[in-house]
């Protein structure tokens, strides 16, 4: 995502006080977060890459999202963040969404849903992500319990047939005809069920009983922005997958104990 220019220039971007202001707007992001990947959506879809630079956490410092610079720009120190170059820091990725829809309102497809209702779908959309699936996300991947691990899957299992309710009912995009940013909260995420689930927890599908996700789903990754974005954060689960992460963690051990109902069927 970055070069070693592009490293030099934001090293040489961060003052001795450890203030950082890039020449243009950086975006610090990694393939694997989908949080991140949703700006990186906009972004290409929009055509702003001449815009907003996107860059590793690593460029400020070894220690990326810990690292002195960053924390100095998010305390939280999580990611995505979109750092502007007066210096203003802007965290979460759904405040890094609208602003770059509201600054970038004229430069290519506006993402916007075209009435009141379809975009309040989107929206509605995007917050059931946010609130409640985004929290869940983890038990796909970090460690924790196995009582706990399969308690947060089948409430994964029910948030996506509340997500099945709310696309809407002709398509093929969460609020229409049109992507928008209801897509892109919604698809980064989606690239961890489709990959994770069936492969280390033995779902049968994501999409069984949920046909609107189903034609959806085929649809994003006919979009030629989103279909980067899903390689890119295919990337960073096969390094995953290479690093044994499903064994090293132990959730491999817990799956195959079979105490449990991991499929959610």
């Amino acid at each position: 995502m970055a070069s070693a220019a592009a490293a030099d220039m934001a090293a040489a971007e961060v003052a001795a006080d450890g203030t950082y202001k890039p020449a243009k707007p950086v975006l610090f992001s990694v393939m694997i977060s989908n949080c991140a990947a949703r700006n990186r959506f906009v972004i290409y879809k929009k055509g702003l890459e001449g815009e907003v630079d996107i860059a590793a956490p690593k460029l400020l410092g070894e220690k990326g999202v810990k690292s002195k610079a960053y924390m100095q720009l998010n305390p939280l120190g999580k990611m995505p963040l979109l750092v502007l170059p007066d210096g203003q820091a802007l965290p979460e990725s759904q405040v890094i969404e609208s602003y770059l829809l509201d600054k970038y309102a004229a430069v290519g497809p506006s993402l916007l849903p075209p009435t009141p209702e379809a975009r309040a779908r989107a929206a509605l959309a995007a917050r059931i992500l946010d609130l409640y699936v985004t929290p869940l996300q983890g038990c796909m991947y970090k460690q924790m319990d196995a009582a706990q691990r399969c308690d947060k899957l089948q409430t994964v299992a029910f948030q996506l047939d509340v997500l099945e309710g709310v696309l809407d009912a002709e398509g093929p995009f969460v609020a229409g005809a049109d992507i928008s940013f209801g897509d892109a909260a919604l698809f980064p995420t989606f690239v961890f069920f489709t990959e994770i689930l069936p492969k280390h927890f033995g779902w049968p599908g994501v999409f069984s009983g949920r046909p609107r996700l189903e034609r959806w789903w085929g649809a994003v990754q006919k979009d030629a922005e989103a279909a980067r974005v899903i390689a890119e954060m295919r990337s960073g689960l096969a390094d995953w997958e290479s690093a044994k992460r499903w064994d090293t963690l132990g959730i491999s051990a817990q799956v195959a104990d079979g105490s449990y109902n991991w499929s959610c069927s």
